[in-house]
């Protein structure tokens, strides 16, 4: 559960929590989707998209937000397992009211969470989710039955997000021959990626491409990529893709082995397209030193957000950039797509290996990330005053020992009850010294 600007649920990417656990259960997912109905639909008649992930809670939440929608007097259309970015897209060109997303993303399958698409297929707006949960506290008032929402299955789904991919690159990129293994994290893009993929014309090799309700991100996807890395490098594929449970994210594998994040992504996107980017791209708190030396060489500047992909695209949205994103792999770029879409991330990379002749450690080996570590520590509850006053004193003391070459980010995770602590600097001992001294002191804090 959140407090984030009166809003009691909704957190920087919906409501997500444990299953069973207020509030992901039965009773309050059916609330919330009378009271997303009333809303998104304005009382009208209006269809509203369904679509999910592979966790096993997936048909319970599922059935619970099909009730709600019906009670308030939306029609429904079931897309079953789905990228998150697909349900966006289909979201517009159905032209229905809302998409709504069951997924917890890169969380492990015990979790389970609801996200909303705006008709648009953006992110819904701040006061359009403290809407949706002022509705939350009025009882539920079932709608007269012949105004009921009648329930659709879309059985083409996955056949129409297909097309749309290869739309956007006029038919997609060549692939002939390429020997590539895609990580489905055994999550949504499981039956789409490794098809288009093929489509194109690559030799694919899939794997955790067989969900069964409890796989999805286990050792596995973008959260979890060395078991592609070290597939990539024992196999000699030129190279790795590797998504989310949702398929938002994407990380890749160069021929080597080695790890392409999203910041390396985000360079290697910019470096192709920099005459178009408005002079900027826009990153995140937690984006390496390193992307923004090397985009600053290309005389593009780094713009910082808070962590999150709703902040990286209202900060674009605002200041007329394009392209952004984040460490993690979820990039946004608004020539193509609107919200953060892996698939459609690792075809623009594909393409630009393509048309470049170069590898992708080629192209990566022009960014030189700084040294970069990360640990969370459990937070049990809300930090109180004197707590986060301690912390940014503990922040500020590592600071001055790392000097100018390097910088601390202490910051409470928007989708997990834990402080993500990041430390960056010149020498690698000393950021992992740093970084568990860190942990270790934060963790008394909380915990004195």
């Amino acid at each position: 559960m959140h407090e984030d600007g009166g809003r009691r649920y909704f957190g920087t990417d919906g409501i997500r929590g444990r299953l069973g656990q207020p509030p992901i259960t039965p009773e309050f997912v059916l609330q919330l989707g009378w009271a997303a109905g009333r809303v998104l639909t304005g009382g009208q008649r209006g269809a509203v998209l369904i679509g999910k992930d592979t966790r096993i809670s997936g048909y319970l939440l599922e059935s619970a937000l099909e009730a709600g929608l019906s009670a308030a007097g939306a029609d429904i259309y079931l897309l079953g397992p789905m990228p998150s970015p697909a349900i966006a897209y289909l979201t517009r060109s159905l032209r229905a009211c809302a998409g709504i997303v069951i997924s917890a993303s890169h969380n492990p399958y015990l979790d389970n969470g609801i996200k909303f698409f705006h008709a648009d297929g953006s992110k819904l707006p701040d006061e359009v989710e403290r809407e949706i949960e002022q509705q939350l506290s009025i009882p539920c008032q079932v709608v007269s039955a012949e105004r009921l929402g009648k329930a659709t299955r879309v059985d083409d789904a996955p056949r129409r997000y297909i097309e749309f991919c290869k739309q956007l690159f006029n038919g997609g990129p060549r692939l002939d021959g390429l020997h590539v293994l895609v990580d489905c994290a055994n999550g949504a893009t499981y039956h789409i990626a490794p098809r288009l993929f093929a489509e194109l014309g690559a030799n694919v090799a899939a794997m955790g491409a067989n969900p069964d309700g409890f796989n999805i991100n286990l050792d596995c996807g973008a959260v979890m990529p060395q078991a592609l890395c070290t597939q990539v490098r024992e196999s000699g594929a030129a190279l790795g893709i590797a998504f989310d449970g949702d398929g938002d994210r994407v990380i890749m594998s160069d021929d080597k082995g080695a790890v392409v994040d999203g910041d390396e992504l985000l360079y290697i996107i910019a470096s192709a397209r920099r005459a178009h980017l408005n002079g900027g791209v826009v990153g995140t708190v937690v984006s390496n030193l390193g992307l923004e030396q090397a985009l600053s060489e290309l005389d593009l500047r780094l713009h910082r957000t808070a962590v999150g992909d709703r902040h990286v695209s209202e900060y674009m949205n605002n200041h007329g950039l394009c392209l952004g994103g984040e460490t993690s792999g979820h990039i946004i770029d608004l020539d193509y797509t609107n919200t953060g879409d892996g698939i459609v991330t690792a075809l623009q990379v594909l393409s630009i290996i393509v048309s470049s002749g170069y590898s992708l450690a080629e192209l990566k080996a022009r960014m030189h990330k700084l040294p970069q570590c990360t640990q969370s520590v459990p937070l049990q509850q809300t930090l109180s005053t004197e707590q986060s006053s301690q912390i940014r004193q503990v922040e500020r003391e590592v600071s001055t020992e790392l000097g100018q070459d390097g910088r601390v980010l202490i910051r409470p995770s928007g989708t997990e009850p834990v402080l993500r602590i990041l430390v960056e600097g010149v020498d690698a001992r000393q950021v992992r010294t740093l970084t568990a001294q860190l942990a270790a002191r934060i963790s008394q804090l909380l915990h004195a």
